[in-house]
C-alpha cells in the first residue's frame, strides 16, 4: 500500500514562497530618501542598500537606490580635517610636497606665513618648494628669513639636497656663510619638524 502524503504538507509544499511586492519596496526606498533628507547618510544607505539586496527584480528601482547610496556613501567618507594652524598648514605643505605637488605645497605654506609670519619652519619649506620650482629668487628670499628667524636652519640648508640647485648661487653662499650673531635674536619656537621625502 503506497503511502500518501498528509494533505496539508501537500498544499504547504506547492505553495510559492511569496516574494516581497512593489510596494514593499518602494516604501523601504522612500524611507531611505527621508534619512537621506535629515542627512542621515548611515541610515539612508542602511535601508538603500536593503532595497538593492531583497528586491533585486524592481530595476528601475535599483538604479535610484544605487544612485543615492553613492551619494550617502560619499558623505560617510571620512575627510581629512582641514589645517586650522600654522604648525597644521605646514605639516599638510610637507605632504603635498612628498606627493610631489609644489604648487599645492605653496598654498598651503602661504596660509602658514598668513597665519604665523615669522614661522622659521615655514620660510623654511617655502624655500625648498620654491627650489624644486627653480624660483631662485623666492628660494633664497624665504631661506634668509628661516635662519634670520632660527640660525638652526642653516644647518639643515647645508646638507638638504632640494636645495641643490641653489648651491652654486652667489647669494646662497652668502647667505649660508653669515655669521650667526648677524642673525636676528629670539627664534621662533615651532612644532616638531615632519618627516620631508629627499629627492
Amino acid at each position: 500500500m503506497l503511502h500518501r502524503p498528509d494533505t496539508a504538507t501537500a498544499t504547504i509544499a506547492s505553495t510559492p514562497v511569496r516574494k516581497p511586492t512593489y510596494h514593499e519596496a518602494v516604501a523601504l526606498y522612500e524611507r531611505g530618501l527621508q534619512a537621506l533628507q535629515r542627512r542621515d547618510f548611515a541610515a539612508a544607505a542602511t535601508a538603500l542598500r536593503s532595497v538593492i539586496q531583497q528586491y533585486p527584480d524592481e530595476r528601475e528601482l535599483l538604479e535610484r537606490a544605487r544612485l543615492y547610496l553613492k551619494v550617502c556613501e560619499r558623505e560617510l567618507e571620512p575627510r581629512e580635517a582641514t589645517p586650522r594652524s600654522a604648525d597644521e598648514w605646514v605639516y599638510a605643505a610637507t605632504v603635498a610636497l612628498n606627493a610631489g605637488n609644489e604648487p599645492l605645497a605653496q598654498q598651503h605654506l602661504q596660509r602658514a606665513l598668513t597665519e604665523n609670519p615669522r614661522h622659521d619652519h615655514a620660510h623654511y619649506m617655502m624655500a625648498v618648494a620654491s627650489a624644486r620650482r627653480e624660483d631662485a629668487g623666492a628660494a633664497l628670499d624665504h631661506l634668509r628669513q628661516a635662519i634670520d628667524l632660527n640660525p638652526e636652519n642653516r644647518g639643515l640648508a647645508r646638507q638638504d639636497p632640494d636645495l641643490d640647485a641653489l648651491r652654486d648661487d652667489p647669494a646662497f653662499k652668502d647667505i649660508l656663510d653669515a655669521s650667526t650673531a648677524d642673525s636676528s635674536p629670539g627664534r621662533q619656537a615651532t612644532a616638531p619638524r615632519p618627516r620631508r621625502n629627499r629627492r
